[in-house]
């Protein structure tokens, strides 16, 4: 414990999911941790959840209502952190959304709303977090990817495009940033139990890839060589890794987090 202590950490996409698991588990290290999401409800559900921790812990949360597809919103609530945090010294890019269709019925409006989110949303958040960390002498930046960002699935094409456009963001940023004191890493979950999850099962049933309830995230899972779908907790090791000091030397790297379903 207490890794993080005294550091100021925001986190996307945070109201529930994978976002909410690490809120959690950075506060419980002593960080001060900014709850983003574009529901103010689920910000503060998961900011209040942190201050209700037993036993007590040193750190706290901030809850933080932004839509990350808007440079606006996202540079005033990241201005509102710094004022209250006193800094910013890890951003996690972790919101995210899909919308499974077949190949050949992807239309524009699915293609955009995916893509703003995961990959526009990525690359605003580097750019204001970077933006704030520069005057400040460095910070780590962690990017939320997927299994997608390595192979492709047929019925998420936005989903796997933009996912391979945050591996190559984080790319991008590693070079770019590296003389700012910057790192840029992002780390890859494979099925992992979340809210996000279970609409998935829902809407590969509309479009026919599944009939039962359940089957889809089953069929998904059957690879994993570790043979169990994860659950947040089991990506709290690497995401508080990455935004501790022990990963300092490390940049432009995708960690794979998926129990072995894929291996590149």
């Amino acid at each position: 414990m207490d890794r993080l202590s005294g550091r100021r950490i925001v986190v996307t996409g945070a109201g529930s999911g994978i976002g909410r698991g690490l809120c959690m588990a950075f506060v419980r290290e002593g960080a001060t941790v900014g709850v983003m999401d574009r529901d103010a409800h689920a910000a503060r559900s998961t900011a209040e959840a942190a201050a209700a921790l037993d036993p007590p812990v040193a750190g706290r949360a901030i809850a933080l209502v932004a839509d990350v597809t808007q440079r606006s919103e996202v540079s005033t609530t990241l201005d509102v952190f710094l004022e209250e945090a006193g800094g910013l010294d890890a951003m996690f890019n972790n919101a995210g959304l899909n919308k499974p269709m077949h190949l050949l019925d992807v239309t524009e409006e699915n293609w955009h709303a995916v893509m703003d989110v995961n990959a526009l949303g990525t690359l605003i958040g580097i750019q204001e977090a970077a933006r704030r960390m520069i005057p400040r002498g460095g910070g780590k930046i962690v990017n939320t990817s997927s299994i997608a960002g390595r192979q492709g699935y047929p019925s998420f094409a936005p989903y796997c495009a933009s996912k391979f456009a945050v591996n190559a963001l984080t790319q991008v940023a590693a070079r770019a940033l590296a003389a700012d004191g910057i790192t840029c890493n992002a780390f890859a979950p494979g099925v992992v139990e979340t809210p996000l999850w279970n609409q998935l099962d829902e809407d590969l049933r509309s479009i026919g890839d599944a009939e039962e309830p359940g089957q889809a995230m089953a069929e998904f899972s059957a690879g994993i060589l570790r043979g169990r779908p994860a659950t947040p907790d089991d990506l709290v090791g690497t995401a508080t890794f990455l935004a501790s000091s022990d990963s300092d030397y490390i940049t432009g790297q995708v960690v794979m987090v998926d129990g072995g379903m894929v291996l590149v």
